[in-house]
């Protein structure tokens, strides 16, 4: 069974879907930024749920049907974000979750973790780094096109398909694929310009770098051999400072939602994840 609906979150409007039996263990999944729900395959989601997950999906603000910002100058930090998705749980009505957080949604879902330990069942954190990040990002494989015409369906499909191709790897999915992607993401979004532009712009909350040791959560790490904004040693550095996390490498895989090459193995990573138990306090 799969539902979409718009749901009042911390005074806004966020769009959710959901995957599965209501009844099963919840696991919600935190895209990164400048992206909406649409970035988790529709089948990968059918597949987690499949595997006996109550998969949860949603927009971000500022992404997809969920409320939108003038672009430019966002009026939230990642502390909002990161409540966001706490939020998208409580309107659910669901007390604990198993996390999967893709970059900036793996920043989130680290800062849950640390500062919501009680909400969180196991962690899952991929293509992404500390918070602040342990190196250095890679400024030339960030964003998009600085000069796209948002407004403009062709211009806004062409910019995002080229940002995913210069971020990936042999693995990622042709162009044709890319294109229908990128026309849902345009179709179903208020305002391009704000969704590409206003999560690289926002504030960030108190770092929880130094707070990494604290996680109790079981965690698992999935990261790309091939990722150009947070090479390995992003993911070895957060292995290291998150007490009995798995570091799971994906050969050939770059800084990009799961491509459907390793969903077999991202898919069988998480749900054993999940069932593994919590570390003692």
């Amino acid at each position: 069974m799969v539902t979409e609906t718009m749901m009042p979150v911390n005074g806004i409007e966020l769009c959710v879907e959901t995957f599965g039996e209501p009844g099963d263990p919840a696991l919600l999944l935190i895209a990164g930024a400048t992206g909406s729900m649409d970035w988790w395959d529709d089948e990968f989601c059918r597949r987690l749920a499949a595997g006996g997950r109550h998969v949860i999906r949603y927009d971000h603000r500022d992404t997809g049907r969920s409320t939108s910002f003038p672009a430019g100058d966002p009026p939230y930090s990642d502390v909002d974000l990161a409540h966001d998705a706490l939020g998208v749980l409580d309107a659910l009505g669901i007390h604990q979750a198993h996390l999967v957080g893709l970059s900036m949604g793996g920043a989130l879902a680290q800062r849950i973790a640390v500062e919501r330990p009680h909400r969180v069942l196991s962690l899952s954190l991929m293509a992404t780094s500390t918070v602040p990040p342990a190196y250095e990002m890679s400024p030339p494989a960030l964003g998009t096109d600085p000069s796209p015409q948002w407004s403009d369906r062709r211009s806004a499909v062409n910019s995002i398909v080229a940002a995913v191709r210069r971020l990936g790897g042999p693995f990622t999915a042709d162009d044709p694929h890319l294109r229908r992607l990128a026309e849902r993401v345009f179709d179903r979004t208020h305002n391009m310009a704000a969704s590409q532009t206003n999560h690289l712009r926002c504030a960030g909350g108190p770092p929880v770098r130094d707070r990494l040791a604290e996680i109790t959560a079981p965690t698992l790490i999935l990261h790309g051999t091939l990722d150009p904004v947070f090479p390995p040693p992003h993911a070895e550095a957060l292995c290291t400072e998150i007490p009995g996390a798995r570091l799971v490498w994906l050969e050939g895989v770059g800084h990009e939602f799961p491509p459907s090459a390793v969903w077999c193995q991202v898919i069988d990573e998480i749900i054993d994840q999940a069932g593994r138990r919590t570390q003692p306090a």
